[in-house]
């Protein structure tokens, strides 16, 4: 026998499974290198569907590769990328979380979250993951560019100061846009800077002949200036490129109103509300228009629409007031009373004391209207602890007390009423001068 043969031959064997796990320093074996290659392949394929924007065909084999590499944060947010464009923003926003945790300082996924967070409407989150990609130095110019851009447009409306400085930071890492001048046009107007706000528009309107925001926001900064006529010429050129577009039109309706054109805005309105339901749907719309109704005299229509907003806001004071003021131009007297008192009685919720005791003036003439003496003087009392008095507000006075027969209380409101009123009010002071002689005579 010779037993110091049988160990060489059996040599091989007992050592395999030991060279297989000291393979040399950056070697490896058939097995890794195959599933390596398998991968890379499987990515390469997906990202050709990518490119090609094959996005269902592409979302089904980053899944796959998701589900083997789960802590390859590349292969994560390409997964979030096609989910995004599949219209599965859910989805989206887990893969591109589960991206920003494998690889904390790959800066695609937060801005890509960021935005998807902001169309969303979650705010806050959209906030905290564009300025962490903003933040971060390692990122490209462009990427943190793009994080800025976001913010300035998310600050915009709530915290313009902080929006314009973003911008001006995008702004040192990548070149200015057409659409960045119109949103430092837009800040500017925000910031009530009406002058920087105009010079800016018109430079935008150069940089995008015709863009109906550029012109909708020139018009607005005119209008804020003073420039009607101006404002009215750019509206006009812009209304004509583009009759129906609805931020023209809504532009064109307060202009018009604020230059006493109720007959030309009143149409426009009514057309764009026609035309677009959710315009038709907006109380901000609906108001406006009943504005004009009143303004132009047709305070039956007003009453319509204020009557509609007010089953939706049933203790709106403004709306009140109001739906008030239109009753009492059609005579309808106690409903306009009635309509009145609930709204001074919700002080809390006018804006200011001013709007407040506007409405106590306007209960007043409904209630004396209505011959109701008491409740116009006890209206009248109310008004003056916040306005002064007006020569329609001593008139109103005085003859509430003269219906009442309170002589020397009307004779007083009566003489103060004329040092008022001048030659402003002929009727009224024809019936006063005529009633202090009859009550004077009398007393």
């Amino acid at each position: 026998m010779k037993p110091t043969m049988i160990f060489p031959a059996l040599l091989p064997f007992v050592m395999l499974p030991v060279l297989a796990q000291q393979l040399p320093p950056g070697t490896r074996s058939v097995d890794d290198t195959s599933h390596q290659d398998a991968v890379t392949a499987q990515i390469r394929e997906a990202e050709s569907a990518l490119e090609k924007q094959d996005y269902k065909g592409a979302e089904e084999k980053l899944k796959t590769l998701a589900a083997a590499n789960s802590k390859d944060g590349r292969i994560w947010y390409d997964l979030g990328f096609a989910e995004e464009r599949n219209g599965e923003e859910a989805d989206a926003a887990k893969a591109y979380a589960a991206s920003i945790a494998a690889l904390p300082g790959f800066a695609e996924p937060k801005v890509a979250l960021g935005l998807l967070d902001a169309r969303a409407g979650r705010t806050e989150a959209a906030h905290s993951e564009l300025m962490d990609a903003a933040n971060m130095a390692t990122a490209a110019p462009e990427l943190r560019a793009r994080a800025l851009r976001a913010l300035a447009h998310l600050d915009e409306t709530s915290h313009p100061d902080a929006a314009r400085t973003e911008l001006l930071e995008a702004l040192k890492l990548s070149p200015e846009s057409p659409d960045d001048v119109l949103m430092a046009a837009e800040l500017a107007d925000r910031a009530g800077d009406a002058a920087d706000a105009v010079t800016t528009y018109r430079r935008a309107l150069t940089l995008m002949p015709g863009d109906v925001d550029a012109t909708a926001g020139l018009a607005h900064a005119l209008q804020k200036e003073g420039k009607l006529a101006d404002a009215d010429t750019v509206l006009t050129a812009g209304l004509k490129a583009h009759p129906n577009d609805p931020r023209l039109v809504a532009q064109a309706t307060t202009l018009y109103a604020a230059e006493g054109k109720a007959a030309q805005a009143i149409p426009l309105l009514e057309q764009l509300r026609a035309s677009e339901p959710k315009i038709a749907a907006d109380p901000d719309t609906t108001q406006l228009l009943a504005q004009l109704y009143y303004v132009n005299g047709d305070n039956a229509a007003a009453e319509k629409l204020y009557t509609q907003l007010l089953a939706a806001t049933p203790n709106d004071p403004v709306l009140l007031d109001a739906l008030g003021s239109a009753q009492v131009k059609q005579s309808h007297d106690a409903e306009a009373e009635a309509t009145l008192e609930k709204a001074v009685a919700l002080r809390a919720a006018f804006h200011d004391d001013q709007a407040w005791g506007e409405a106590e003036g306007h209960l007043a003439f409904a209630a004396s209207k209505n011959h109701d003496p008491q409740t116009c003087l006890d209206a009248l009392d109310a008004r003056s602890t916040v306005l002064p008095n007006s020569p329609t507000s001593l008139f109103l006075e005085a003859t509430a007390h003269d219906t009442l027969h309170q002589i020397k209380p009307a004779i007083a409101a009566y003489k103060a009423f004329l040092v008022l009123a001048g030659d402003k009010f002929p009727d009224q002071t024809f019936e006063a001068q005529h009633r202090l002689i009859a009550l004077e005579h009398a007393h």
